[in-house]
């Protein structure tokens, strides 16, 4: 089935490289120099993944990005930004977005990433498990939601990949690169570090009753993360 991406970005230079490199990988590419433009694209169209630029002329990707999951929509979104510090990740991903990617990159480190969350968004493989539960957190894996004290979280895609992973592995160290391979699909070394740490942090802030002294989702200093279903 062809897989069609929706590209808004406003640098001329990047959209011809991109669009050519893309195509050649065998996907479709519609191009929104504007936001206006990827509107329209949207209400016109479904597209198996978005590359949303996050500063155009005319407004920007995160508020596109609401858009999209305003409308109830599941489909992967990619950010590319040449602001990677922390208020920006972090401002992306509480728009929804499942993964974000800073200017310049190689391209091969793109691939992975589009490649990783088609994949991801086609397939379940949990096929009719039975619920993870561990203290006051429920994973459904069949539906792909999670629960704490029976609410639902709002987890992105990565999120919600990240915790299936920390609570499947209760009690136990899983370490930072094992989580970056596993999440990225055996390309963590593309990953920056600062991607996973806010990935900790703003599963936290969902599932902590306080973030700052976390009593679930532990870090051991110098290795990765631990998930401690049972508190004292």
């Amino acid at each position: 089935m062809e897989q069609t991406i929706l590209l808004m970005e406003d640098d001329a230079d990047l959209i011809d490289g991109l669009t050519y490199s893309l195509s050649r990988e065998g996907y479709i590419v519609d191009v929104a120099q504007t936001v206006k433009t990827a509107y329209a694209c949207l209400e016109a169209k479904t597209y198996s993944l978005l590359l949303l630029d996050v500063t155009l002329p005319d407004g920007n990707g995160v508020d596109v990005c609401r858009f999209v999951r305003e409308r109830g929509s599941l489909t992967p979104i990619i950010f590319l930004t040449a602001m990677d510090d922390e208020v920006h990740v972090i401002r992306g991903l509480d728009s929804g977005a499942d993964d974000y990617i800073t200017k310049p990159f190689k391209l091969g480190e793109l691939y992975s990433r589009i490649r990783a969350l088609l994949r991801r968004s086609g397939i379940s493989e949990s096929g009719g498990a039975k619920p993870l539960v561990s203290g006051p957190l429920s994973i459904d894996l069949y539906g792909g939601g999670a629960f704490l004290n029976d609410e639902p979280l709002n987890l992105t895609s990565a999120e919600y990949r990240l915790l299936c992973l920390l609570v499947r592995n209760e009690g136990q160290t899983v370490l930072r690169n094992t989580i970056l391979d596993v999440l990225w699909d055996g390309n963590g070394n593309f990953v920056d570090d600062n991607t996973l740490s806010v990935y900790i942090r703003r599963l936290r802030e969902k599932i902590e009753e306080d973030p700052s002294h976390p009593r679930h989702l532990l870090t051991v200093r110098g290795f990765g993360y631990r998930w401690q279903g049972k508190v004292e």
